[in-house]
């Protein structure tokens, strides 16, 4: 159960981790789209890259930050009925529900990674005015993908743990880990 244990923490901890160094691309997006506006409005002169490349950031932004909200139960969930349950019922719904997760997110990593790798064999470029290489941002799409399925599967073990109870799982022993690490 440690080394169970240790995989769960290390999927989250990895997680947390892209997810605050992804966070940063806001700040960047900003400076861009801000550069943009003096350019184009202070100096009448635009420039044909910085839209394009806030659109580039925002994509790899969207995509890798999927763990770390998941990790953070930070998605939207539907709650009429599911907040009125107890834990242990929500849990035994999540795992129910997950398989729907699971199909979709593993549906979106194969056609990614088929897309990614295409993309890469030819050097793929946006082919407009700028025409930047649009590779790596497709790349990104399945390795953000991959650590959501990650993230997933650590969420369906500790529901797994809640709905049977079991002893060696203790939710609040993972969140302290995380208030050590801010």
């Amino acid at each position: 159960m440690r080394a169970l244990t240790a995989f769960m923490n290390g999927v989250t901890r990895l997680n947390d981790f892209i997810g605050r160094w992804v966070a940063l691309l806001v700040f960047a997006m900003f400076i861009f789209l801000l550069l943009e506006v003096c350019f184009r409005y202070l100096m009448n002169s635009p420039t044909v890259w910085t839209n394009e490349l806030t659109q580039m950031l925002f994509g790899v932004y969207a995509i890798m930050s999927g763990g770390y909200i998941m990790a953070h139960r930070g998605h939207v969930n539907v709650d009429l009925l599911y907040s009125h349950l107890g834990p242990r019922v929500q849990a035994c719904l999540d795992v129910f529900t997950s398989t729907m997760f699971f199909a979709f997110t593993l549906a979106l990593f194969y056609f990614g990674y088929d897309m990614a790798s295409q993309s890469v064999a030819s050097w793929e470029t946006s082919y407009s005015a700028w025409n930047p290489p649009i590779w790596p941002v497709k790349v990104a799409i399945p390795l953000g993908t991959g650590l959501l399925v990650l993230q997933g599967v650590v969420k369906l073990l500790e529901d797994i743990a809640i709905a049977f109870n079991l002893d060696y799982y203790k939710p609040e022993s993972r969140e302290a880990e995380q208030e050590d690490m801010l």
